[in-house]
């Protein structure tokens, strides 16, 4: 599910740990949110630690190819949550393509985002939106 917001701008409530960063791409976000889950206890869930990693990929890779690139990022978890955060440079809300019976390259990566996690979209007023994912274990 995907809610548009106006205002939300900090980490999950009550967040015990976080990193804070801005990635240049995909692998670096990754490797942020590694260093975080790593440390956190407890123990984030390995299958839940794979979804969080891939939210942070396609938000991030969509973030570089559609949206101007990262201009924030943040990865913060609390017992039984992590929040994936990105901000980027374009106000327009991402969308997913309808690609029928036909295989297509590109517009899985939205989708799949709103199948893993509680979706959160604020259009931000210099221009640019955050997009915030909770994925909850």
């Amino acid at each position: 599910m995907t809610t548009v917001d106006d205002g939300a701008e900090s980490a999950v409530s009550g967040a015990l740990m976080w990193q804070d960063g801005l990635p240049s791409g995909a692998a670096e976000a990754r490797a942020m949110a590694c260093s975080l889950l790593e440390r956190f206890e407890p123990k984030v869930p390995e299958r839940t630690a794979g979804d969080v990693l891939l939210v942070v990929s396609e938000l991030v890779t969509n973030a570089v190819r559609h949206a101007g690139g990262v201009t924030g990022f943040r990865v913060s978890a609390c017992a039984g949550e992590v929040e994936i955060a990105v901000r980027d440079a374009s106000p327009l809300l991402p969308v997913g393509r309808e690609h029928g019976q036909d295989w297509l390259p590109g517009g899985y990566g939205w989708p799949l985002v709103q199948r893993l996690a509680e979706v959160t979209v604020t259009v931000l007023g210099d221009g640019g939106k955050l997009i915030r994912a909770l994925v909850r274990h």
